[in-house]
């Protein structure tokens, strides 16, 4: 019974990709093609390949949720990102840069991390209350945080709070708590 579970459960899923190919199929259609020939080592480190190119683009959704920079300031993604949540216990996040010439901050979300989930059961400790739209922050020395929906992290770090504000206003927090759901 066994031997026949996996086949099946992949095959379901595979069933239920869209019918154009990709990295993603592609690669879970290789998984399965090893474990059905016996290589379950192979087919072990392809799922795992599929796993991680669900998480990039899971990522990549993530990264979407970054406001545009303001007029005359720029923004800068940080592509790295994803490796330091590896380090970090997992989960997807990203992170931008914005400066104007003269002040810059970053904005950071992380989704889905042990460590986000922990604060969520903590609450978040110290500092003053402000209210971003309907959402609630931590003003703690410099830095603007919330957690949206009980998963998500925002945070906003630099010296400019005015214009953190200001960027955070810009964001759809209703969006973001649904996300990746």
């Amino acid at each position: 019974m066994k031997a026949f579970a996996l086949p099946l459960c992949a095959g379901l899923f595979l069933a239920a990709l869209p019918a154009t190919a990709d990295d993603v199929s592609d690669t879970l259609k290789s998984a399965l093609e090893a474990y059905e020939a016996g290589d379950i080592q192979y087919a072990m480190e392809e799922i795992a390949f599929a796993q991680q190119l669900l998480k990039e683009m899971k990522a990549d959704s993530l990264t979407a949720f970054l406001p545009e920079a303001p007029d005359g300031w720029t923004r800068e993604i940080d592509t790295e990102m994803a490796a330091t949540l590896g380090m970090l216990g997992g989960g997807v996040g990203t992170k931008a840069s914005y400066s104007d010439g003269s002040d810059s901050f970053t904005l950071t979300l992380m989704a889905d991390n042990p460590m986000v989930a922990a604060m969520g059961s903590a609450g978040l400790m110290g500092g003053k209350m402000i209210r971003v739209g309907r959402e609630k922050f931590a003003d703690q020395d410099g830095q603007l945080i919330a957690l949206i929906g009980n998963r998500v992290l925002v945070q906003a770090e630099g010296q400019n709070k005015e214009a953190m504000r200001a960027l955070l206003e810009t964001m759809d927090f209703r969006a973001l708590a649904s996300f990746g759901q």
